[in-house]
């Protein structure tokens, strides 16, 4: 497999809860129509949290506060992901007062979830694994 990318990239994602205390899902083709959180590549000189807000405004319209860094997940050369890539993922939760999405042309879908649902879904695995530990967190 020859490829171009020399370093593993580095992003940032965010479960984005709402007021109802559900959060924000997205289908997109980049992780084989399955679900995940938004989010996206750091930009050279941003901060991971200004790389946060930023991405989460470009796919969802929303703003965030409240923004908690949870854990990091290793996605190495994932079959989920559209092109064979390395990835560090940084994964945060955040809070919106907003209530209207507006996708941009990187997901197909959105939908606001429980964290029960959520489980039920056909997530990505890096997404499964971040549900999964904030929801044992809860019920500890």
């Amino acid at each position: 497999m020859k490829m171009k990318q020399q370093y593993p990239i580095t992003t940032v994602g965010a479960m984005i809860f709402n007021a109802s205390d559900n959060f924000l899902l997205v289908k997109t083709h980049k992780w084989c129509d399955k679900y995940g959180i938004p989010g996206g590549k750091i930009d050279l000189g941003e901060t991971c949290e200004q790389a946060l807000v930023r991405e989460i405004k470009e796919e969802t319209g929303l703003s965030i506060t409240d923004v908690r860094f949870i854990m990091f997940y290793d996605c190495v050369f994932s079959d989920e992901f559209y092109k064979p890539s390395h990835m560090i993922l940084l994964n945060y939760t955040c809070k919106t007062t907003g209530t209207i999405v507006k996708l941009n042309d990187e997901a197909q879908q959105y939908t606001w979830v429980s964290m029960t649902e959520a489980l039920e879904m056909d997530l990505n695995e890096p997404t499964r694994k971040l549900v999964t530990l904030i929801y044992e967190q809860q019920q500890s």
